[in-house]
């Protein structure tokens, strides 16, 4: 049975998600899964890669803009197909149900478990510094990887236990490390800094530039995933624009700021060649605590982008469940809960199994950038589709400076995904690409194998 104008099955009464999520709960989202580590890890290496500090400053500026135009198309496919699952629903209408099952598919089995383990890491290397319990010798070997399994457990159960547990554990983490970025700015105020002094780079080179928009737009990554929760935010039509501008303009100045701040307070030269470019500006005004309060700080930042994407993620499973016989099970909606419980629990067991297995935060990220962006791409050039197919679709929100903005996001993803392909082949042979293309192709085998069982998600 399908609800009058939808376009995906409706679940049983009571079974289905319901809309919980304020405006507020959607900005949190986006700013909790988009700050995470990536400012503090890419900062140095942006430094290094451009010839003076206002050209750091202007690719990360250079990089909201791009995950803006991002942003935008996102807003008019959310807010015209204000369902849950997102990316999948859109590639569902756009080329029909194989597209949106193989990113259902790679999104469950690469870019979500990928994603997840990618910010796990980091949450565990500085926790580890925090507090490490373990004498025995295995066990303390492995810390990382038992810190960062334990991390994703523990935040999927929350969010197992239901959509208002796991979305204020979600607002405060995110108000928690927002607080910790207005700290840090605050202590830059205070430091007598270098100013944006020091040049460390001899000019602008296109290998320089290239690493530091990879490096930026990695920061910038997760604008996209509140469309995962269309169907449980209020007044979607409205609140799902809202929180797609508003959040990813909030996060562009957040990075501005926090820039200026390591700029002003180390200079460009020493933000280049510092390691732990935020305990070293703390550091300059109460180096006592510098290291333990910055461990704190990225540790609530990796937590809520880990807590962010789990709760997100999980929901293009459940779409994906409720269409295809062979993932039956992933599409139940837990009446208790109110939540996708199933699909939640895979999505933790894969992202602890990729923990294990691929062991370290570069290796992760390298792994899901290719495939990443090939999916941001299709759902780009979808926009232009989609418009053409459905040109009387109510379309409460139209992408500002549509064909430009549009086209400047694809023009982006090509980018990326030619940027990582070479990465890939020059580092570690095409591995990456190979393993990544391999599943893919499964994919298309279990979709031709999988009986329908609903009606798809593009009418």
């Amino acid at each position: 049975m399908r609800q009058p104008g939808s376009n995906t099955p409706s679940a049983p009464a009571g079974a289905a998600p319901r809309q919980e999520l304020s405006l507020f709960d959607s900005i949190c989202i986006i700013v909790g899964i988009i700050v995470g580590v990536g400012i503090y890890n890419s900062t140095p290496i942006v430094a290094a890669s451009v010839p003076h500090a206002w050209g750091v400053l202007l690719v990360w500026a250079a990089g909201g803009v791009l995950s803006l135009a991002g942003a935008l198309c996102y807003a008019e496919l959310a807010a015209a197909h204000p369902q849950e699952g997102g990316d999948y629903v859109y590639l569902n209408r756009a080329y029909g149900p194989w597209a949106g099952f193989l990113f259902a598919w790679s999104d469950l089995a690469i870019i979500r478990p990928g994603s997840i383990a990618a910010m796990a890491f980091p949450f565990a290397d500085y926790f580890s510094k925090l507090h490490a319990p373990f004498a025995h010798p295995f066990l303390a070997a492995h810390a990382t990887t038992l810190y960062a399994s334990l991390a994703v457990v523990v935040l999927t159960l929350v969010h197992i236990l239901g959509v208002r547990q796991g979305k204020w554990v979600q607002n405060l983490l995110t108000m928690g490390k927002v607080a910790g970025i207005v700290a840090i700015l605050a202590v830059a105020c205070l430091a007598q800094g270098k100013g944006f002094s020091g040049s460390a780079a001899g000019g602008w080179t296109a290998d320089g530039v290239n690493l530091a928009m990879i490096m930026v737009l990695f920061a910038y990554g997760g604008w996209n995933q509140l469309g995962y929760v269309a169907a449980e935010v209020k007044n979607p039509s409205r609140n799902l624009v809202r929180a797609l501008i508003l959040g990813t303009l909030g996060v562009t100045v957040i990075y501005l700021l926090v820039n200026a701040a390591f700029l002003h307070t180390l200079g460009h030269a020493g933000m280049a060649k510092s390691q732990t470019v935020a305990t070293d500006t703390v550091a300059s005004a109460f180096p006592a605590i510098a290291s333990k309060a910055i461990s704190v700080l990225i540790c609530v930042s990796a937590l809520g982008a880990v807590s962010g994407m789990i709760f997100a993620g999980a929901r293009i499973v459940y779409a994906m469940g409720r269409e295809h016989a062979f993932f039956r099970v992933l599409g139940r909606w837990s009446q208790r809960r109110g939540t996708p419980v199933w699909a939640l629990s895979l999505q933790g067991l894969l992202s602890v199994l990729m923990i294990v297995i691929i062991g370290s935060f570069k290796s992760v990220v390298i792994y899901t950038t290719t495939v990443t962006w090939t999916f941001f791409l299709a759902v780009g050039i979808g926009v232009f589709r989609l418009r053409w197919r459905e040109p009387n679709l109510p379309r409460p929100y139209r992408i500002s400076g549509h064909p430009f903005t549009t086209l400047l996001f694809c023009a982006c993803c090509l980018f990326l995904i030619y940027s990582a392909v070479v990465y890939d082949v020059k580092q570690f042979h095409g591995t990456g690409t190979l393993v990544s293309l391999a599943i893919i192709g499964l994919g298309l085998v279990i979709y031709r194998l999988s009986p329908r069982i609903g009606h798809p998600a593009n009418g």
